[in-house]
Parts: C-alpha cells; sequence; structure tokens
C-alpha cells in the first residue's frame, strides 16, 4: 500500500509559479512511477506529467516548457514545479502512481492516488 498527500497548491496570479509536493509513505516509492494529473471543474481528468523509476519524464503539450516534474527517493517526494502559470492551468492537482515500466499508461493504470491539492490561477 502507497499513501500519496499532494501539498502546494494555492491561488497565484498569472505568469507565477508554484511547486506542488506528492509525499509517499508505505511501500519501496523507488519502485514506482509517479504521474500528474489535474480535472478542472465540468472537465475531464487530464495528464500532466510523468516521471518513471529511471527518472525519464513526459509532458502532456498544454504545459510542456512551463512545468517540470522530479522526484526524490531518498525522501519519498515527487514534485511538479510550475511556472508561467495561466488561468486555463486553474484545476485540482493530484499525483498517482503505479508499477509498470516505460512511459506514462493510462489514468486507469495507475494504483495509488492522493486526495488532491487545488490550483487557481487568476488573470
Amino acid at each position: 500500500q502507497v499513501q500519496l498527500i499532494e501539498s502546494g497548491g494555492g491561488l497565484v496570479q498569472a505568469g507565477g509559479s508554484l511547486r506542488l509536493s506528492c509525499a509517499a509513505s508505505g511501500r519501496t516509492f523507488s519502485n514506482y512511477a509517479v504521474g500528474w494529473f489535474r480535472q478542472a471543474p465540468g472537465k475531464e481528468r487530464e495528464f500532466v506529467a510523468h516521471i518513471n523509476r529511471s527518472g525519464s519524464t513526459y509532458y502532456a503539450d498544454s504545459i510542456k516548457g512551463r512545468f517540470t516534474i522530479s522526484r526524490d527517493n531518498a525522501n519519498n517526494m515527487v514534485y511538479l514545479q510550475m511556472n508561467s502559470l495561466k488561468p486555463e492551468d486553474t484545476a485540482a492537482y493530484y499525483c498517482a502512481a503505479h508499477r509498470y515500466y516505460g512511459g506514462p499508461p493510462a489514468s486507469s493504470q495507475y494504483d495509488y492516488w492522493g486526495q488532491g491539492t487545488q490550483v487557481t490561477v487568476s488573470s
């Protein structure tokens, strides 16, 4: 069992930055790949970023160049640095973990999910 807790969300003006954190506890975190997802009101949940066990990263086109995902296995943490935020980035952000190799799988393949943290970007 892996427990995931997100933090770092908040209210920021357009063009600003936030760093989201995903703290993991439970089983050996380094055995898991982690993805970040987001869901805005009335919209489908969408993939944001992914980091696999070896540290390779993948990003959604909508945030590429603005967001950076990283992990610190020693401290069981994954981060999402978000720069140049836009109002359309407003959403609840979730981290999730899975044990597959390679690139990001479908969201249904993730084993564990956090409760989410709200990011609101004002114009």
